[in-house]
């Protein structure tokens, strides 16, 4: 049978089923960016297919058999329904047809120092923030990352040189598909238990990713399930935490603003560096030695270092500041499991708002009824909470969860079927000094610009 690596390297049009995606928009810039026809189709129009389309990329809204016609290649995401039509036409020819994981492993290889971020929490921001540097040092990297960079204003780019950044995602053990010769290796949570079941077979899984690297294992050593992970692999490591038995580690460290890192860095006890941070939490300093680790063990400097981590500014959609509008600050942020929730609400608490609003969207049927006490404590750190109905994505409510079984046990909590609902209780008692960040992995962002719109109404001064 023909290795998909040759296949690709023989086709010259490849067809997206849901370009739009974060995680497909980023590949099928690199495809366009080699010289491949790209076309793609969605069903929702936004900035990603924009973006594509800017590029010269062909994107159809809507999806339908015909989208297909001259593809050689076809790539879906897990996000696409097996009664999607253009999918099921795509299985019933005789064009390969592969999920995106699999496109994504072969783009891996065509690079000899693929860097692959994987984790539970913080892929995101760590890989955006090693791009930064990376891109600031001049060192022409390719990346894949799950939130849009602004310096790149994409959540891809095209470089020159062998040196690739990815975000590894464990979702289904796609990151298996990917041949990183460095791994860096933030944490591991209980998550995706509809699929993994309990906490043994994600540590099993992580150690099967840690086992595909060829050459450097950077990893949290503070992480008890990470240390275990990686145990007896016979793979050059280098570690980092707060812990100062680390390879890197932070000293003399305080806070701005209440949240908002600088520290010294330690390398085996000895002051090497000085970061400034300009993402808020105590989560994100290990996210930046993390970085930080990776960049030096790429030959980055540590001046390139320091500049570029002090001027990374965030992800798109990891405590993304949108708008000020009369004293009320709208934000946006990633966070849709119970340990990225408390994070970013703990750092959120520790600034100096007076109000801390709190508008969740939580996000498949099954996270929330396994991981339900945990989502019920997180959701008591801020003020208020608002809370949308559950996004079900790719899932049916076979659970029986509801979000007003949430409200039910968290003190003061409010929940409307969608965004109009929301947005409307939260602009209507919001007031100046007061933060709404907007949370969850699906699409509350939409109620996050509803929101500043109707502000902007609300106060035209």
């Amino acid at each position: 049978m023909q290795s998909f690596d040759s296949i690709l390297a023989s086709v010259k049009r490849v067809h997206f089923i849901g370009i739009g995606g974060s995680g497909m928009c980023p590949l099928a810039e690199i495809l366009h960016d080699w010289g491949y026809t790209v076309t793609g189709s969605d069903n929702n129009p936004g900035d990603n297919i924009d973006h594509l389309r800017a590029l010269g990329v062909k994107v159809t809204l809507g999806q339908k058999a015909e989208n297909l016609a001259g593809a050689e290649l076809i790539v879906y995401t897990a996000a696409i329904l097996p009664d999607n039509p253009e999918l099921v036409a795509a299985k019933e020819s005789a064009i390969p047809a592969v999920e995106r994981a699999v496109l994504f492993g072969a783009i891996t290889r065509r690079y000899s120092n693929c860097i692959g971020v994987c984790g539970t929490h913080g892929k995101t921001t760590v890989t955006a923030m090693l791009t930064q540097v990376l891109v600031m040092a001049n060192a022409d990297p390719t990346a894949v990352i799950g939130g849009v960079l602004p310096l790149i204003g994409s959540h891809g780019l095209t470089g020159k040189s062998e040196t690739m950044v990815c975000e590894a995602c464990e979702f289904h053990d796609h990151y298996l598909e990917l041949s990183p010769d460095v791994a860096v290796m933030l944490n591991i949570d209980e998550d995706h238990l509809e699929y993994f079941k309990n906490l043994d077979n994600i540590i099993a899984s992580f150690r099967k990713f840690a086992s595909l690297t060829s050459r450097t294992l950077i990893y949290n050593g503070d992480d008890e399930n990470t240390c275990c992970a990686v145990a007896g692999l016979d793979k050059k490591t280098i570690t980092f935490g707060f812990d100062p038995k680390n390879d890197y580690s932070p000293a003399n460290l305080s806070y701005n603003r209440g949240a908002f890192a600088e520290f010294d860095v330690q390398l085996h006890g000895r002051i090497i560096a000085h970061l400034k941070l300009r993402i808020p939490g105590k989560h994100n300093i290990l996210n930046a030695l993390a970085a930080f680790a990776a960049a030096q063990n790429a030959g980055v400097s540590v001046a390139d270092c320091e500049a570029g981590i002090a001027a990374f500014a965030g992800a798109g959609r990891r405590f993304e500041i949108l708008d000020e509008i009369n004293g009320i600050t709208v934000a946006d942020d990633y966070a849709h499991h119970p340990s990225e929730l408390e994070a970013t609400l703990t750092a959120a608490m520790q600034m100096d708002y007076n109000t801390v609003w709190a508008v969740f969207q939580p996000f498949t049927y099954s996270r929330t009824a396994i991981l339900f006490d945990d989502f019920v404590r997180v959701l008591q750190i801020p003020d208020r909470c608002v809370m949308t109905e559950i996004m079900g994505s790719r899932e049916r409510n076979t659970y029986d969860i509801y979000t007003k079984d949430l409200a039910a046990k968290i003190p003061g909590a409010v929940w409307y079927e969608g965004f109009d609902g929301v947005s409307n209780y939260t602009v209507e008692h919001a007031k100046p000094g007061d933060l709404i960040i907007t949370l969850g992995c699906g699409d509350i962002y939409k109620a996050a610009k509803m929101m500043v719109a109707m502000l902007k109404e609300k106060y035209p001064q």
